[in-house]
């Protein structure tokens, strides 16, 4: 006979709320809903990058490079530098490779594109968490990626497997492919923002 676990009456609620946020979700988020809400998210999250990033750019930009490692200086110097209208055309390029892979994922049933860049969007959440506690300072974009990005992401990944839409093999195949890709995505992104020039 097992021994009964005896929960806290805290965490028996805090677990009930969980389940019945959880729930309600479900109940509400269809399965192309859930698909869409990748770019729809996406520009929430990178909104706050666009509206900050000049700014903060002039008002941390010395502070950030003086804190790098001497090696990584030349390759953020531009990044640091970047006007809103430098960021807004980068973050369009991405938003067209986002809304191309939803499309794909909806309209073909191709998955792996997707969740690569699932992947990505949930991994990018820790990048910006890393940069405010390695800097000590807000960073652009930290706040939805903590409160939009974060979850979303948990929750799609949780979705898509719960509803047999995809598997873990599917899965681990799209996290090849985004090691595959991402370090080329990443290389193109840095070589066009060499020409940025400081501001």
């Amino acid at each position: 006979m097992e021994t009964p676990v005896f929960l806290p009456v805290h965490c028996k609620g805090a677990r009930r709320r969980d389940a019945t946020v959880i729930h309600w979700l479900n109940l509400h988020i269809d399965q192309v809903s859930l698909l869409w809400l990748l770019p729809i998210l996406f520009l929430f999250h990178d909104f706050e990058e666009i509206l900050t990033v000049e700014s903060w750019g002039i008002k941390y930009g010395s502070r950030v490079e003086d804190a790098l490692p001497p090696g990584m200086r030349r390759s953020y110097r531009s990044m640091l530098h970047m006007t809103t209208r430098n960021f807004a055309m980068d973050v369009l390029f991405v938003y067209i490779l986002v809304v191309a892979v939803t499309c794909l994922a909806v309209f073909a049933s191709f998955y792996w594109l997707y969740l690569a860049v699932l992947a990505v969007f949930l991994l990018h959440v820790f990048t910006h968490l890393g940069q405010s506690i390695y800097l000590k300072i807000y960073t652009p974009g930290v706040i939805t990626a903590v409160l939009i990005a974060f979850p979303y992401s948990l929750y799609a990944f949780y979705r898509l497997l719960k509803d047999d839409i995809v598997s873990w093999t599917d899965v681990g195949w799209s996290l090849l492919l985004m090691v595959l890709l991402a370090p080329l995505a990443v290389w193109t992104l840095m070589r066009s923002r060499r020409q940025y020039k400081p501001v």
